[in-house]
């Protein structure tokens, strides 16, 4: 039997040294494999090392390359030297141990005597997950209580350093080249009633940076002008206490901002979420299931993709594909299909009148700015289902849509036929 090794540690540090907490798991968990010779284990080279990364999830790198190994069939029993390596998370392990079931693969802990195979084995292994999680829940509340203990003594535990200051030794020192500025920025806005976007012009007007370089920005002001750290305190959870550094600017003039920032920031009004375009429409070609919309936040910015939700994703050609893209393409291929000629029989056929004026109206609204919402509204009044293969989209068109599709006066286009 082939077995690989899989390490983990949670943080960087040591890691460039010559022996480091990766080594000395992988050196146990080969001691380990070689005593069982005699039951026909192998090691693998394959070397499986995620550095830096916690436990708490499982979007590691080097566990994903040992599931991709485990489901070709590379491996048949996966070795580490504490099950807590593998996974901190109740529900991770439970999805993990799932997949590693079904490609028939074992599971081997050095220091813990678990034998996956056997009932008592698998109650064992789920007792410890617990207890792995619990450590790392108990872990990240004594960090917290930490960092608020830190906070109530008035020194400074992390987090983006205030314009003004910088750090040296947990304790905020002021930059004498941005203090100016400061003052400036509270007393324009606190003492001169200037807007805060008026600041903002005025500083970018006279060449005036941030800490990194880039312009001033209504943000960047906002910020600034409701930190309590310039009166010399440290916030927590919505709480000040007395800080260890010295003050910028005086308490009536940062009360004075204090009341005056609500009326810069806009409340907004919770929208209501649309439904994506495509929803319930969209087939995956490879396993036929659905394919449904899921968003990612990076960078300030939402990307949003259609994934499908078949059990075997690993294998899956399709798996996701970017949303805008795929719903461009659906709009092109159905601007396409709609102008064959059998679609323009079925719409006579259900209308009783000629299809010229009908595909002018598609064909001005394909090129204007259409909203993603009444686009995904005229996707499924004329789309019944979209199959999505490797190599091909396939739409089916409904039978009725052209007796359902909305008004053409709807949409704000001149179709006459010239």
């Amino acid at each position: 039997m082939f077995c690989a090794v899989y390490t983990r540690k949670s943080v960087e540090d040591g890691l460039e040294q010559e022996f480091n907490s990766l080594d000395a798991q992988r050196e146990a968990a080969e001691n380990y494999i070689a005593s069982q010779r005699d039951n026909g284990w192998t090691l693998l080279p394959k070397r499986y090392d995620d550095g830096g990364y916690s436990g708490g999830n499982t979007n590691r790198p080097a566990l994903k390359e040992l599931l991709a190994d485990c489901a070709s069939g590379l491996v048949d029993v996966v070795v580490v030297y504490k099950i807590d390596r593998l996974s901190r998370s109740i529900r991770d392990f439970a999805e993990l141990s799932a997949k590693i079931d079904k490609w028939n693969v074992s599971f081997c802990s050095v220091t813990q005597d678990i034998n996956t195979a056997t009932s008592a084995g698998r109650m064992v292994l789920n007792i410890l997950v617990t207890f792995a999680q619990y450590e790392r829940e108990i872990i990240g509340e004594r960090i917290r209580d930490k960092m608020r203990a830190m906070r109530r003594r008035g020194l400074w535990c992390g987090g983006n350093i205030p314009f003004g200051y910088r750090v040296e030794d947990h304790h905020l020192v002021p930059c004498p080249s941005e203090i100016p500025i400061v003052e400036r920025i509270f007393n324009k806005f606190a003492t001169a009633g200037r807007k805060v976007w008026q600041i903002v012009g005025d500083l970018n007007a006279d060449g005036i940076k941030t800490r990194r370089g880039f312009p001033w920005t209504k943000r960047n002001l906002l910020t600034i002008l409701s930190n309590c750290a310039y009166i010399g305190k440290v916030g927590c959870k919505g709480e000040m206490f007395a800080g260890n550094h010295a003050p910028m600017i005086s308490q009536e003039i940062w009360e004075a901002a204090q009341k005056l920032l609500p009326t810069e920031v806009k409340v907004r009004k919770p929208q209501e979420r649309m439904p994506p375009p495509l929803d319930g429409l969209v087939i995956c070609g490879h396993c036929g299931t659905p394919m449904h919309e899921y968003s990612i936040h990076k960078n300030g910015l939402n990307y949003y993709y259609y994934r499908c939700i078949g059990g075997n994703i690993e294998n899956c050609p399709i798996w996701e594909i970017p949303a805008k893209k795929l719903e461009k393409l659906i709009w092109t291929f159905l601007g396409t299909g709609l102008h064959e000629p059998n679609v323009s029989v079925m719409y006579e056929a259900i209308t009783g009148q000629k299809a010229d004026e009908f595909l002018k109206w598609f064909d001005a609204i394909s090129i204007s700015a259409l909203s993603r919402n009444k686009r995904g509204h005229l996707f499924h009044e004329l789309i019944d289902n979209v199959r999505i293969s490797p190599s091909q989209i396939e739409i089916e068109i409904k039978a009725d849509c052209f007796a359902a599709c909305p008004p053409m006066k709807e949409y704000p286009f001149d179709c006459s036929i010239s």
